[in-house]
């Protein structure tokens, strides 16, 4: 097993283990991204939103409040068995579907069968910088074109940066957390094919933590899938 790898399983089992010790952890109010990505798919005629690293379900759970139809994923079980919970408590069972996923794994869904998708600090997870462009070019595959991607992450700005155990590739752990601390030239390298639309600074919760919401939008004509290109398949 690759230290990559090895770190990967390691952060799987620590996020388990954090919310079956913690359920409910982030509370029940979204956070500030989801209700600007609610806004952001509204306007832009949105349907279905899938989330990534949706945990126990906070801002699945707005999204499904204020009409959308969610598909929620994250690596944890016990996140989303904690989800569906709440969606049965609030009547919202119809509106969300859960599955587990790994994000260095294909997306489990269709190409172009999404309208919108949503990640707050899922990619400044435990990430390599080639998985992060992995998970970017699938976020693409599934998007219907104008689709919009709404992502947060912590950056090399942030106070944690350089900070703890060093991992390589800007990856750093704190308090059992490792954190991918993003520059914006990563963003920028994931907008390329992309219509880059908004890179907004903000903090949030103790320290403060310091991250940028990122909001870009696939162009409406996207280019011809090559026969026999294994990404213009379904995944999964």
């Amino acid at each position: 097993m690759t230290d990559e790898e090895d770190l990967a399983a390691a952060q799987r089992a620590h996020w388990e283990a954090t919310y079956a010790a913690h359920p409910g952890m982030y509370g029940q109010q979204p956070s500030g991204p989801a209700v600007h990505a609610a806004a952001v798919f509204r306007a832009a005629g949105a349907r279905e939103v899938l989330e990534l690293g949706a945990g126990h379900g906070r801002d699945a759970l707005y999204f499904a409040r204020s009409g959308f139809a969610v598909r929620a994923t994250d690596v944890s079980a016990t996140g989303l068995e904690q989800l569906r919970q709440a969606a049965r408590d609030q009547g919202l069972e119809e509106r969300v579907a859960t599955a587990v996923q790994d994000v260095r794994e294909p997306l489990a869904l269709p190409s172009r069968s999404v309208d919108a998708v949503f990640a707050h600090m899922l990619l400044c997870m435990a990430l390599s910088t080639g998985e992060i462009h992995a998970l970017v070019d699938e976020v693409r595959r599934v998007l219907r074109p104008g689709g919009t991607f709404v992502y947060t992450v912590r950056h090399t700005g942030d106070a944690h940066y350089g900070a703890g155990t060093a991992h390589g590739d800007d990856i750093h752990e704190h308090g059992g957390f490792a954190v991918h601390f993003f520059s914006r030239r990563l963003v920028d390298a994931l907008a390329e094919g992309w219509r880059l639309d908004e890179v907004h600074a903000f903090e949030e919760g103790e320290l403060p933590r310091r991250l940028w919401r990122i909001t870009q939008t696939l162009p409406e004509r996207q280019p011809e899938a090559v026969p026999g290109d294994a990404s213009s398949g379904d995944a999964g």
